[in-house]
């Protein structure tokens, strides 16, 4: 079985076992890896030396949900994650893995600032604004609140906007992006959020759907 498919089998079945829902299953690790990807390749031009954390980068981005304090103790979560990666990655490369995704989230950033990470500052800054940047997505934050809310979607609206106001849209203000290419991606990102914000908004008010 290719790494891929692994880490792939390894989050279906730690969605399953800790009921975590698809706003941070499956699609959103496809889709974060997806990002983390692209920037890489933007990133690498510039820092060659990235190409040795090439595989960190991949693996951290696609599982660092897999351990996240919404659903799970965190190091409970962690630790699974050791035990099912020990043979694909060296000791080295596993302890940046953990080094990356226990302290990536946006709550640790807000609350402790960005982690000594060395020369895996680029390898850390790639992975956790890309997942930064799938936050944009403002149907996976309406999910999130809907498995939250029992299926409320004007609920789910209001908190989900209200988390874009105060905390998604003010992403560059509050210099949470490090890399060029995530600011140029983020405001793309930005205008595309606001549209949907707005389909949603008329949607909840259209007297059809009432």
């Amino acid at each position: 079985m290719s790494l891929l498919n692994k880490l792939f089998n390894f989050v279906l079945l730690t969605t399953q076992k800790y009921n975590i829902d698809e706003s941070h299953g499956l699609s959103h690790s496809m889709a974060i890896l997806r990002t983390t990807h692209e920037l890489y390749e933007e990133e690498v031009k510039q820092h060659p030396l990235l190409k040795q954390y090439e595989k960190v980068i991949y693996v951290a981005s696609t599982i660092h949900d897999m351990c996240d304090k919404k659903y799970m103790d965190q190091a409970d979560g962690i630790k699974e994650i050791d035990a099912f990666l020990n043979e694909d990655l060296s000791p080295t490369d596993m302890n940046l893995v953990k080094l990356i995704i226990s302290t990536m989230s946006y709550s640790y950033v807000k609350a402790n600032g960005f982690p000594v990470t060395g020369p895996y500052k680029h390898a850390y800054h790639i992975v956790r604004e890309a997942d930064l940047l799938t936050a944009y997505d403002f149907d996976r934050c309406m999910i999130y609140n809907m498995h939250r809310k029992n299926g409320n979607v004007e609920e789910a609206f209001q908190e989900a906007t209200a988390l874009f106001q105060n905390r998604v849209l003010r992403h560059n203000d509050d210099e949470l992006f490090t890399l060029a290419s995530s600011r140029k991606k983020s405001l793309i990102l930005e205008t595309r959020a606001l549209a949907q914000i707005d389909t949603w908004k008329r949607l909840i008010k259209n007297p059809i759907l009432k």
